[in-house]
């Protein structure tokens, strides 16, 4: 198979209020809001996605707006943790600054990595990880409220509970994760337990997707504070043919291509049932705003423009506080 994965290209959770969740990723976190627009499947709700400067694949952690949304209900076979990646040196800044919003913390270490654990205001659990990338950087946008020496430099890895990790593992392999480290783990109910790291990318900028093995499925349910998918990188149309070919002869079914306008995917389920993305490099962010001008505006694509005053009238105005200062309150 001609396919090979990359890296992580995005994560995917559900909010509850746009705003408040636009508040805490850019005023708080230092990410850009580099694309207001909505869920092209529910299109009557927001998806909203913070990243770098540009918004590149791997830095991206995007979210469902879903307003009253009831609390999520963890269960096996779903992601569970996004752990971002910041700078050598810089989790004792970022420890200050959640003590200073207050906000509950704590720390563990895991395959030799020290992490501070958190969750955001919906309940989504957020990890930060000190992880040194020795290739270029990211580059940040120049308005964040985070200093460069602590800034979030993309998405390190997405633990996802595994009640099929044998299974899962040999899947992601075959789209071209290598096995990268192993141990064992305490649950909450003292039980060991295996975590499976699995590596995408070369040595300089991996990152990772981890399983984490459940006995049993259990079922959970989504809600503000789920984590509803994690994609993976994939480089264009081609790969992502190929990709969807190969899926199809293990019998996983995936979805038709669909058009995301900024990227093109395909989704699938994994043996212990999380749900997985494939979405390719390009055409970007940048495809329908001007680089200093992301996540100004209210965009949609071209099918659903039409639309445009029936949407606006029925979603929470929003703000983009990184242009307050410009521009004023946005729609």
């Amino acid at each position: 198979m001609s396919f090979v994965t990359s890296g992580l290209h995005h994560v995917t959770a559900i909010a509850s209020r746009p705003q408040g969740n636009i508040e805490f990723y850019v005023r708080f976190l230092g990410l850009r809001l580099v694309k207001r627009t909505v869920n092209y499947d529910d299109p009557q709700t927001y998806h909203l996605y913070f990243g770098d400067a540009l918004g590149r694949p791997g830095s991206v952690a995007s979210f469902f707006a879903w307003p009253g949304a009831g609390p999520a209900v963890r269960g096996a076979g779903e992601a569970v943790a996004a752990a971002l990646r910041v700078p050598p040196g810089s989790l004792a800044l970022w420890a200050d600054r959640l003590e200073q919003h207050g906000l509950q913390h704590g720390y563990k270490e895991r395959f030799g990595e020290e992490i501070i654990a958190f969750d955001d205001p919906d309940g989504v659990p957020l990890e930060l990880i000190e992880a040194p990338l020795k290739g270029s950087v990211p580059e940040n946008w120049p308005d964040s409220p985070v200093a460069a020496a602590m800034a979030v430099q993309g998405v390190h890895s997405v633990t996802v509970l595994a009640p099929a990790l044998d299974e899962t593992a040999e899947l992601l392999e075959g789209l071209g994760l290598h096995h990268a480290a192993e141990a064992p783990e305490t649950g909450e109910d003292g039980t060991r337990r295996r975590r499976v790291r699995l590596a995408a990318g070369d040595h300089q900028t991996a990152s990772y997707v981890e399983l984490l093995e459940v006995p049993r499925p259990q079922p959970g349910r989504l809600g503000a504070g789920s984590i509803h998918h994690l994609a993976l990188r994939v480089k264009d149309d081609d790969a992502l043919q190929a990709a969807h070919e190969h899926l199809g002869e293990l019998g996983l079914s995936p979805t038709k291509t669909k058009n995301r306008n900024y990227f093109k995917s395909v989704y699938f389920k994994e043996p212990g049932g999380a749900i997985f993305e494939l979405a390719t490099d390009g055409p970007g962010f940048t495809v329908d705003e001007a680089p200093d001008e992301l996540g100004l505006a209210f965009k949609l694509p071209a099918w659903l423009e039409s639309e445009r005053d029936f949407l606006r009238g029925r979603l929470p105005v929003t703000a983009s506080p990184e242009y307050s200062d410009r521009f004023g309150p946005q729609e």
